[in-house]
C-alpha cells in the first residue's frame, strides 16, 4: 500500500488545483436531503495563538484583572460574555462554556498538542487528535472527499498519531473563490491534472512491481474522483445568496465558516476552522476587538445555519485555542500565556445548552480555577456525546495499548 504520507501529498497536490466549484443551490433541509439518521460531525473552531478568556467567554469587568472589557448579557439566564460578541450572545440557548480548563503546557506547540489530543507530548508516541478519533470511529462511507478537513492556515492541524496518517486532517487554505477567479483557474486546473497523469506515468516507468504493490494507480484515481465529486463542490460559496454571505461577514473566517457549514451538510465527519492572531502579548484589547468583529458574525451565522438546517443536534461544536491569557496585564498592554483556567465554548451534539462549568478568580490571585476541568475530561465528554467509548484501547505500532481518553465526563454538560 502506498505510504500514507505520499497519499497525503497527492491529496495536497489536488487541493492546489483550486477546488473551485459551485454547489447547486437548494433550500432543502438536511433531514430531507440526508435522511432522518443524519451523520454526526465534529466542528472545531481553533483560535490559534491562545485567545484571552477575559476578552471572550469569561469577562471580569470592573475587577483587578478585567481591563477595559465590558460584559454583555446572553440569551441564557445569568450568563454574560465579553462585549465583542453580541450576535453569539443571542445564540446562548444553544451554547455552554467551560471556564476552568487546565492544561499542563504553556508553550504554543506543546500546548496545541495537549489541547488537540488530551495528552502531553510523548517522545516515543504521537497521540491522535480528537478529530482523528471521531473520523476513525464515525466514518461516512458515502463521502467522496476526506473525512477530516482543516480550513484556513494552521500550524498544528489535527493529526492521526498512532491511528495512522490517513487520519491527518486534509488541509485546504484557499477558500471562497469567486466565479471570475474560478474561470481564471479552470485552464490551470486542467494543466495540473494533466501533470498529475505525467507524474504518475513517470513514477510507474520501470517500477511496475512497486506500483502494483503500493496501489499507486488506485490512489491517483482517488484524487481524480475527489476533484470530480459532487461533494467537492462544497468548497465553493459563490452560489450562496448574497444575504447569507453578508451574514457570515466579509472576512476569511466568515468565508471559512460558510464552507464549514457546506462540508457538514454533505456529511464530512470532522471540520476544523482555524483563525489566527490570538497571541496577544501586545495591544491585547485592540487586537481581540478586531478579531471579535470578524469571529462574532461568522460563528453566529454558522450556529444559526446549523440550527435552521436540522444539523445542530448532529454536529458538536468546540471553540478554543491552545491556552488562555494571563489575568495580569503586562507593560505592553498585553496578556501572556495562561494554561490554568481558560475557556472553551461548546454546543450541539446533544450537549446541554445555557450552562457554565467552573469559574476563575476576578482578583487574579488564585493560580487555579474553581472546579478545574482537564482537557481529557472535556474530550471524554465529547466522545461520550458521540457514543464513542472513551476507554476503548488501541494497540499502537509499538505494541502499547492506549485509551482514547483518560478523563472523567462532565456530567453538567451531558
Amino acid at each position: 500500500m502506498l505510504p500514507d504520507v505520499n497519499r497525503r501529498h497527492f491529496l495536497q497536490f489536488a487541493a492546489g488545483c483550486g477546488l473551485s466549484f459551485a454547489l447547486p443551490g437548494t433550500d432543502l433541509r438536511a433531514a430531507a436531503r440526508r435522511g432522518a439518521e443524519r451523520h454526526k460531525s465534529l466542528l472545531v473552531i481553533w483560535l490559534d495563538g491562545g485567545p484571552s478568556q477575559l476578552e471572550t467567554w469569561d469577562p471580569h469587568p470592573s475587577s483587578r484583572v478585567g481591563g477595559p472589557t465590558r460584559a454583555i448579557a446572553t440569551a441564557a439566564k445569568d450568563i454574560e460574555i465579553a462585549e465583542g460578541f453580541p450576535r453569539i450572545a443571542e445564540k446562548f440557548e444553544h451554547l455552554s462554556i467551560v471556564r476552568s480548563l487546565v492544561s499542563p503546557e504553556g508553550d504554543h506547540a506543546r500546548g496545541a498538542y495537549a489541547v488537540k489530543t488530551g495528552y502531553r507530548p510523548d517522545p516515543v508516541l504521537r497521540h491522535p487528535s480528537l478529530g482523528a478519533i471521531v473520523a476513525r470511529e464515525l466514518p461516512n462511507p458515502e463521502l467522496e472527499i476526506p473525512q477530516i478537513i482543516s480550513l484556513g492556515y494552521h500550524q498544528w492541524p489535527s493529526r492521526g498519531g498512532y491511528l495512522g496518517n490517513r487520519y491527518d486532517a486534509f488541509q485546504v487554505k484557499r477558500l471562497g473563490l469567486t466565479a471570475r477567479q474560478r474561470a481564471t483557474l479552470d485552464a490551470r486546473e486542467q494543466r495540473k491534472l494533466d501533470n498529475l497523469n505525467i507524474l504518475s506515468e513517470s513514477f510507474a516507468r520501470g517500477r511496475r512491481a512497486i506500483v502494483a504493490d503500493t496501489l499507486h494507480d488506485e490512489h491517483v484515481q482517488t484524487v481524480v474522483k475527489m476533484l470530480n465529486s459532487e461533494h467537492a463542490k462544497a468548497f465553493q460559496i459563490d452560489d450562496e445568496p448574497a444575504a447569507v454571505q453578508t451574514a457570515y461577514g466579509d472576512s476569511d473566517v466568515g468565508r471559512t465558516c460558510l464552507v464549514a457549514r457546506r462540508l457538514i451538510e454533505v456529511g464530512v465527519s470532522v471540520v476544523e476552522v482555524a483563525m489566527s492572531g490570538f497571541d496577544t502579548h501586545e495591544r491585547n484589547f485592540l487586537q481581540v476587538a478586531a478579531l471579535a468583529a470578524q469571529l462574532d458574525p461568522a460563528l453566529a451565522a454558522l450556529i444559526a445555519d446549523l440550527v435552521a438546517r436540522d444539523l445542530w443536534e448532529s454536529t458538536l461544536l468546540l471553540c478554543l485555542g491552545e491556552f488562555g491569557r494571563t489575568p495580569h496585564i503586562n507593560p505592553k498592554d498585553g496578556r501572556d500565556h495562561w494554561p490554568s483556567g481558560f475557556s472553551c465554548l461548546l454546543g450541539g451534539g446533544g450537549l446541554r445548552g445555557g450552562t457554565v462549568v467552573g469559574s476563575t478568580d476576578p482578583s487574579g490571585e488564585k493560580t487555579k480555577p474553581d472546579a478545574p476541568v482537564k482537557v481529557a475530561d472535556l474530550y471524554t465528554t465529547v466522545l461520550s456525546a458521540f457514543g464513542i467509548d472513551p476507554e476503548k484501547k488501541v494497540v499502537t505500532p509499538i505494541g502499547r495499548p492506549m485509551k482514547y481518553s483518560e478523563g472523567t465526563p462532565i456530567e453538567a454538560l451531558l
